[in-house]
């Protein structure tokens, strides 16, 4: 491992350490679902995630940015404040896996060549494509079963606050909401309106997931000219 690592610094060294043109990294932190089963706190992360990010600095007050996460959305009525889902005793595991692409926008500029160390609140969003599992209640049971493999898209709206680390490396935290175009990440409701029988919960509104975590990214390519921008 130790070998890996001096390959990728001496790889960065090469590259030119003095410039923020591209970023890449690392995204692990931690999620949870707002839909209608299990909790329904807007930050409560119960299930791990992570993934991979990419940026494209176009200037020093936004970029262009791509990532890649994985998580388990998970939920369970027994762990909910509410009676009535207490009573009703379902729960439900969920694997997804989104892939995101938009921009990012700091609040000031964000300047790595002052000589002191760089700082700014960033809000970022864009749209996102999610693969998750198909559930469906069988309603004889009252399990939450996967039968298939399903996608759709979602909104992330993200706010987070990043710091330099050295002269190529940065670190941020950020806590970050999803409002999907879908109602059945919980198996609430069948996707294409199968299994209507076995819908439960509010149909009338589209389930929730939101990531809280941290990213390290590494800085390379040319010196950054922000002229035309």
């Amino acid at each position: 491992m130790k070998y890996i690592i001096i390959i990728l610094f001496t790889l960065l060294s090469t590259l030119n350490l003095h410039s923020q043109t591209y970023e890449v990294g690392a995204y692990v932190g931690g999620a949870n679902i707002i839909g209608d089963v299990g909790r329904t706190n807007y930050i409560y992360p119960n299930g791990l995630a992570f993934g991979g990010i990419a940026k494209w600095n176009r200037s020093d007050r936004h970029s262009f940015r791509a990532s890649v996460i994985t998580t388990k959305l998970q939920g369970n009525d027994a762990d909910s404040h509410e009676a009535r889902r207490r009573e009703r005793g379902y729960s439900f595991e969920n694997n997804l896996t989104e892939f995101s692409l938009g921009i990012e926008y700091t609040f000031w500029e964000f300047n790595m060549y002052s000589g002191n160390r760089a700082s700014t609140p960033y809000l970022y969003s864009g749209v996102n494509y999610l693969l998750y599992d198909s559930l469906r209640l069988r309603q004889n049971t009252g399990d939450i079963i996967r039968y298939g493999a399903t996608g759709d898209f979602a909104i992330p709206m993200v706010v987070g606050f990043k710091t330099t680390v050295s002269t190529n490396m940065i670190a941020a935290f950020e806590i970050g909401a999803r409002y999907t175009l879908s109602d059945s990440l919980d198996g609430s409701v069948s996707p294409n309106n199968e299994f209507i029988g076995a819908q439960f919960g509010d149909t009338n509104n589209n389930d929730w997931y939101v990531f809280t975590g941290i990213t390290f990214t590494f800085t390379f390519g040319r010196q950054p000219c922000y002229c035309n921008f």
